[in-house]
């Protein structure tokens, strides 16, 4: 017997959702009856797609266009979803760049490109949104990433960026408790990397220790978990298949 969705009905603004893994959290969401602010940078086709996904599956949805690294951008983004939603139930900060920087190439620009979107932004889009999670006894879920717990090589602020989320994570379920929930998720290789051939794809999935690369969904059903816990705070579930388990400091 299938289990109703306490999200049924609920508001959310889903960072990032124009593609890959924040597209495929916004439609898990709206199969659940959720209303879905749909946020994208530059995938403005990614996000109509997106729109029209969840509203397939029985949810309503709308697509909002900003530069999160741009000031001020954070707080409309927030103010705007809220007003077309009516309020807001569940902030999910999936906006992220994955940029591989070798350590001899980083400068203070790749830096900057990297820490303004994966974890300024984060903040700032947080902070706006407290006031209606705390009338709305509400949740954040953040998108960190199983390099958290084993580092990728290449990616150094990619890598610092993801585990300063995952503290930020555990700091704001302080200062927010107890009207408003904040949980992470960490991914693994949910998506393999662009440009793999099948072979290397299939080597990826051998260092796992469940076998398989995973999908963008076993992502959105973990984010939905968390939303649906009422005494779940200030907590990171990694979805990497245990990969972080069996061997850190690996390339992806």
């Amino acid at each position: 017997m299938s289990i109703p969705s306490s999200l049924n009905g609920c508001r959310a603004l889903v960072t990032g959702a124009g593609q890959r893994l924040g597209q495929s959290i916004a439609i898990a969401l709206g199969a659940r009856a959720m209303h879905v602010a749909v946020h994208f940078r530059s995938s403005e086709h990614g996000a109509e797609q997106t729109v029209r996904a969840i509203e397939a599956a029985g949810g309503r949805a709308f697509a909002i266009g900003a530069d999160l690294t741009r000031p001020g951008a954070p707080e409309r983004l927030v103010d705007d979803a809220v007003q077309r939603l009516g309020g807001l139930d569940l902030l999910v900060a999936s906006a992220a760049n994955f940029e591989r920087i070798l350590f001899d190439d980083l400068d203070a620009a790749a830096w900057s490109r990297t820490m303004d979107l994966n974890l300024t932004a984060q903040v700032f889009v947080a902070r706006q949104a407290v006031p209606q999670l705390r009338e709305s006894r509400g949740s954040v879920v953040f998108v960190t990433c199983s390099s958290v717990e084993a580092p990728y090589r290449q990616h150094l602020p990619y890598v610092v960026s993801k585990a300063a989320l995952h503290q930020l994570t555990r700091a704001l379920a302080l200062e927010l408790a107890p009207l408003v929930r904040v949980n992470a998720v960490g991914p693994g290789t949910v998506l393999p990397p662009v440009g793999l051939s099948e072979k290397e794809v299939a080597d990826l999935a051998r260092r796992i220790p469940l076998g398989r690369i995973g999908t963008p969904d076993d992502v959105a059903r973990a984010v939905a978990f968390l939303a649906e816990s009422p005494f779940i705070t200030g907590q990171q579930i990694l979805v990497d298949g245990g990969r972080s388990l069996a061997r850190a400091g690996v390339d992806d």
